[in-house]
């Protein structure tokens, strides 16, 4: 009799281990998925500061200082540097990348070489917008060099984020 109670008691304890056990590995499981999620920064990298480093006005020299090599560089009514940038984020590592955020940085310049105006575009509400003058910028020269920029960026990109 008492063998019996020695037996249903310590299959009930291995059966308690093995639950516990499940649930600890299950819950391993979730952390390391969890952890899992990645940040990726394609382009260029603004360094802090760097915009507020360059006034109206600024020599191009004093831009490739400050901003370094631009992505592209175009010419429209004078000279425009364009510094782009995408960062996206996958939750798990299998996951396919969601973009989070777009970017091109653009500094244009007079005839003279000397920065005219500063441009921070991005999407907001799935239009092209400018971040410093808070506007989105009407057609013409400017939009139709901006937008096959922002498409370019997602080459390979699902339509659905």
């Amino acid at each position: 009799m008492i063998k019996s109670s020695l037996t249903d008691t310590t299959h009930g304890l291995t059966a308690r281990w093995r639950g516990l056990r499940t649930t600890a590995v299950v819950v391993l499981l979730c952390a390391v998925m969890a952890g899992c999620g990645e940040q990726f920064q394609k382009g260029y990298i603004l360094p802090p500061g760097a915009l507020e480093q360059i006034p109206i006005g600024a020599s191009q020299d004093q831009v490739l200082i400050v901003m370094g090599t631009p992505s592209t560089v175009a010419t429209l009514n004078g000279e425009v540097f364009y510094y782009i940038s995408q960062r996206s984020e996958r939750p798990i590592a299998f996951m396919t990348d969601r973009i989070v955020d777009q970017r091109v940085i653009a500094v244009y310049f007079d005839k003279n070489r000397q920065v005219r105006r500063l441009a921070n575009y991005g999407l907001k509400d799935g239009m092209i917008f400018d971040f410093i003058s808070r506007t989105t910028p009407t057609s013409g020269q400017e939009i139709n060099y901006v937008a096959p920029l922002f498409k370019a960026l997602n080459i390979g990109q699902s339509s659905n984020n």
